[in-house]
C-alpha cells in the first residue's frame, strides 16, 4: 500500500498450472492417426486383392471348412484327430459293388500248378506276378503330376461351391484330402443339417445339388471312382439296416454323380461301410460319422504282359 493510500494489487500469471498435460493431446492424435492409416491400408488391399487371394484369406482363417490334411479342427471334427485311414471295427464287412477286373492269380499258386501241368503256365505265372507287383505299387507310389492334379481338382471344387450360394455354406461339410488310395472327398452330415433324411436313401435336395457340382469337376479326370457310403455307430435309423442303407445311399450319389455326367464306366466301386469305418472312432454315434465318401483313384500305368520287374 502506498503512501497516499493507493492499493496496488500485482498480479502473477502461472504459466505452468496446465502444463502436466500439455503434451497428452499429440499421443492421442498419433494414435488416431495411426489408426486412420491401418483402416485405409486395409481397405486398399481389400480393393487390390483378387478373389482367389480372398478366398484364401478367408480359407486360412478357417482352415476347418475345406482340409486338405489327415487332420481336423472345429466344425465337424471339433478338434479331434482324424487317420488317414479312419478306424475299422474289428471284423467288419462291407456290403459293395465293384466293377472290376477279377483278381490277380496268386504267384506261388500258379507256380505250383504250372509244375503240375508242365511249362506250358510258366509265362502266365509271370505275368500275373507282374501285374500283383504293379497293383501292389499302386497303393504306395505317387506320380506328382497326379499330385498336381489333386490339388488343381479339389481347388476347383471349393471354388465351383463358392460359386453357388445355395450350397456355398456347407464347405464346412466337405472335407477333402489324399490317402493313398487318391483324393476322397467327404461329405459329412453335422446336427441340423444331414446330408439324407433320417433312415432314407433319398439324397436332400443341396445333397443332390453338391455332388453335380462335384461331379462336374471329377468329370475332367480319367481317374475311376470308389463311392461309399457310413452311417453312425448308434443310429436311430431303425426304418432300414444300417448296411442296406449305407450301401443305398452310396448307390443314390452314384446315380447323381453319372446323371451330373461322369461315365458310368468309371464308377469303381460302391459300396456300403455301415458304423465299421467312423471319422471319429472316439464318438460312434457322432453325426460327423454319417457320410458318403467320393475317392478319385490313383491309377497306375498299365505293365505290358511281357514286362519282367
Amino acid at each position: 500500500m502506498a503512501g497516499d493510500g493507493t492499493v496496488i494489487v500485482k498480479r502473477i500469471k502461472r504459466g505452468g498450472a496446465h502444463g502436466h498435460h500439455g503434451g497428452a493431446w499429440k499421443v492421442a492424435y498419433a494414435d488416431f492417426v495411426t489408426a486412420m492409416m491401418a483402416f485405409f491400408l486395409l481397405l486398399w488391399l481389400i480393393n487390390t486383392t483378387t478373389p482367389e487371394q480372398k478366398r484364401g484369406i478367408a480359407d486360412y482363417f478357417a482352415a476347418q471348412s475345406i482340409s486338405q490334411t489327415s487332420s481336423g479342427s472345429g466344425g465337424v471334427l471339433g478338434g479331434r484327430i482324424l487317420g488317414q485311414d479312419g478306424a475299422r471295427a474289428g471284423g467288419a464287412m462291407s456290403v459293395s459293388s465293384r466293377n472290376m477286373p477279377p483278381a490277380p492269380a496268386d504267384p506261388s499258386r500258379t507256380k505250383k500248378n504250372a509244375d503240375r501241368r508242365g511249362g506250358s503256365t510258366e509265362a502266365e505265372g509271370d505275368a500275373a506276378a507282374s501285374q500283383a507287383q504293379s497293383d501292389d505299387r499302386l497303393e504306395h507310389t505317387a506320380p506328382s503330376a497326379k499330385d498336381e492334379e489333386f490339388e488343381s481338382a479339389a481347388e476347383s471344387i471349393r471354388q465351383a461351391m463358392q460359386q453357388e450360394p445355395d450350397i456355398a455354406d456347407l464347405s464346412r461339410q466337405v472335407i477333402m484330402d489324399e490317402t493313398p488310395e487318391g483324393l476322397r472327398i467327404q461329405l459329412v452330415d453335422q446336427d441340423g443339417r444331414p446330408m439324407f433324411p433320417d433312415g432314407s436313401a433319398e439324397p436332400m435336395p443341396y445333397t443332390r445339388k453338391l455332388l453335380a457340382v462335384i461331379a462336374k469337376v471329377i468329370d475332367r479326370l480319367p481317374n475311376r471312382i470308389s463311392i461309399s457310403g457310413h452311417t453312425a455307430g448308434s443310429v436311430a435309423e431303425n426304418s432300414a439296416p444300417t448296411w442296406e442303407l449305407s450301401a443305398a445311399r452310396a448307390n443314390a450319389a452314384r446315380e447323381v454323380i453319372t446323371t451330373a455326367g461322369v461315365d458310368n464306366d468309371r464308377i469303381y466301386e460302391v459300396a456300403g461301410k455301415a458304423g465299421s469305418d467312423p471319422l471319429l472312432p472316439e464318438d460312434p454315434g457322432a453325426s460327423a460319422n454319417r457320410r458318403l465318401s467320393i475317392v478319385l483313384l490313383k491309377e497306375a500305368p498299365p505293365v505290358p504282359l511281357d514286362h519282367k520287374l
